[in-house]
């Protein structure tokens, strides 16, 4: 249903006039308005093949304990929610998101991110499973490795029995000469594929070298296991209807939906945002976001040097990732459930470029872009509005022109964004007893 919708509205005609509506919407924009919002009951969820226990409300229950366990962090200050917090609308509130040190990035919203396929502003990790992972390992990020994580799960008596229910005993992991307390392996290099000169002097690449082969199986299989618990906890985090959906819903219903509900500025914004605007562009389907990669043409900030080279590098780090889709530790490696790892490539027109990020709660996680250069709503629309500056590495996407906009289309704009506001607390957290 979910991706019936968005091929739905990537097939709709942008500049055809059509015939007016009675309330003034055109048919054009009455089915657009429809794509982009399911009924008031949510749009199932796709299906995460390469996870057995994805839907596992046990596996949900154990995956919500490990996301708000600092104890997974040496510094015991670190855990999954430090920069995706329910108070910031599952993101942090800062521009650039901070672990154990400053990232590169602006974290990400965990909400209702099942619906997206790639995970991270370059999409170098296919599932919400694999994403999970590489945070622990990330010096800037926890710090920690995939032994230290299973040591501290198998000392806490209520995580253990938590993930006894799920995935059975951990293995006996006592024996510190077989598991280290803290031992992972070498990030694969896109430049040196196999190895050849990957001789790392870190004490934790060292340890994980003296481990068999079979001992270094085994921890990597109960490490894919802690992320798949936390996906099935993050497959929760699912908003419920907003005020524009409720709008949507009255259309649908032929029954009006009140000023105080979604405002005249709200509809003058929505009008814009699929017309003048070009927003429905990118932003379609009921999750406001196409899940791909553009190349907006952010100028540098001054003085800084490129970060990365967006989507390229993702999908070389991706195409590395033994806890891909494809990887051994998939539950549905078969390329038949991994189509979307067929065709990913990269030229001119990718560099540069990151996922465009769905707009459904928008109003509670700014700062916005990968790099938190916006501070708020206003000055995103004022960027789209002048085009300023040369972007940081690639080029500007031809389709984008400067909009123009007038203050009062910015304020209309921000009205409308600010009505994909989801109910707080939708049935899909209950059943986990979380309150944001």
């Amino acid at each position: 249903m979910f991706v019936v919708k968005l091929a739905f509205c990537v097939a709709l005609p942008i500049a055809q006039p059509t015939p007016q509506s009675p309330d003034g919407w055109s048919e054009r924009e009455l089915k657009i308005i429809q794509s982009l919002s399911p009924s008031l009951q949510a749009a199932p969820l796709p299906a995460s093949k390469s996870n057995r226990v994805a839907d596992n409300d046990d596996a949900a229950e154990l995956g919500r304990l490990l996301f708000f366990e600092k104890s997974l962090s040496p510094n015991s200050k670190v855990s999954c929610a430090t920069c995706h917090d329910p108070k910031f609308g599952w993101s942090d509130g800062k521009a650039l998101s901070e672990g154990v040190g400053i990232m590169d990035f602006n974290a990400p919203t965990v909400l209702n991110a099942a619906y997206t396929q790639w995970q991270f502003w370059d999409g170098r990790a296919d599932s919400l499973w694999s994403q999970a992972l590489q945070p622990i390992e990330s010096a800037i990020e926890m710090n920690s490795s995939r032994t230290y994580v299973l040591h501290q799960i198998a000392a806490n008596e209520k995580l253990r029995q938590a993930w006894k229910l799920v995935f059975g005993d951990l293995p006996d992991l006592t024996d510190l000469a077989r598991f280290p307390i803290h031992a992972f392996p070498p990030k694969p290099n896109p430049e040196d594929p196999f190895g050849v000169n990957n001789q790392s002097s870190d004490p934790r690449h060292q340890a994980w070298s003296r481990m068999t082969a079979a001992d270094q199986e085994l921890i990597n299989v109960h490490f894919a296991n802690f992320g798949k618990a936390i996906e099935a906890f993050e497959r929760k985090l699912i908003t419920g209807p907003s005020k524009f959906d409720f709008f949507a819903a009255g259309l649908r219903g032929g029954k009006a939906v009140g000023d105080e509900v979604f405002s005249e500025s709200a509809q003058r914004g929505l009008k814009l945002f699929m017309g003048k605007g070009q927003c429905i562009n990118c932003h379609f389907g009921p999750n406001l976001s196409d899940g791909e990669f553009h190349n907006i043409g952010l100028p540098s900030p001054e003085g800084a040097e490129p970060i990365d080279q967006g989507r390229p590098d993702g999908i070389r780090e991706l195409r590395l990732n033994q806890f891909n889709g494809r990887g051994k530790f998939s539950d549905a490696p078969s390329w038949d459930d991994n189509q979307h790892l067929l065709y990913m490539f990269y030229n001119e027109h990718t560099y540069g470029a990151y996922k465009t990020p769905s707009l459904r709660n928008v109003s509670r996680t700014a700062p916005y872009a990968h790099d938190g250069r916006f501070a708020d709503l206003k000055q995103m629309l004022e960027f789209y509005s002048n085009l300023p500056g040369e972007p940081l590495v690639g080029h500007r996407e031809e389709t984008l022109l400067p909009l123009s906009f007038s203050q009062q289309n910015i304020t209309d704009l921000i009205s409308f964004l600010n009505s994909l506001e989801g109910e707080r607390i939708p049935a899909r957290l209950r059943a986990v007893n979380i309150a944001q």
